[in-house]
């Protein structure tokens, strides 16, 4: 059975850097695509960033293009997402989670995966 283990949140400035870290232990992930989500305190689980299995694809959020970058490596089978200025709108918990091979079309569903990290939290504030 594999698990996800996401790590690196903490507090940051607004307008300062985190990057975040999910490693996969159990079995590898690396078939199949690899997203983000974040989750704020009364507000529904949000799409953040998706890559593929080859990270010749991207896909992200319209919070946080521009600002974030999501990246991958095989060999470490781990999965990274870069936040630049961030913002505190940012502030949540984040998730990795592995895809069920949705469609393009689905990716920004958290229905289309199937292995969640337990989440990192990240706060953007002064």
């Amino acid at each position: 059975q594999v698990q996800l283990v996401d790590s690196g949140g903490g507090l940051v400035q607004p307008g300062g850097a985190l990057n975040l870290t999910c490693v996969a232990s159990g079995r590898t992930v690396s078939e199949g695509k690899m997203g983000w989500f974040r989750q704020a305190p009364g507000k529904e689980r949000e799409f953040v960033a998706v890559i593929s299995v080859r990270g010749a694809l991207t896909l992200y959020g319209d919070s946080v293009k521009g600002r974030f970058t999501i990246s991958r490596d095989f060999a470490k089978d781990a999965v990274y997402l870069q936040m630049d200025s961030l913002r505190p709108e940012d502030t949540a918990v984040y998730y990795c989670a592995h895809d069920l091979n949705a469609p393009c079309s689905q990716l920004d569903l958290s229905a289309s995966y199937d292995i969640w990290g337990e989440g990192t939290q990240v706060t953007a504030s002064s």
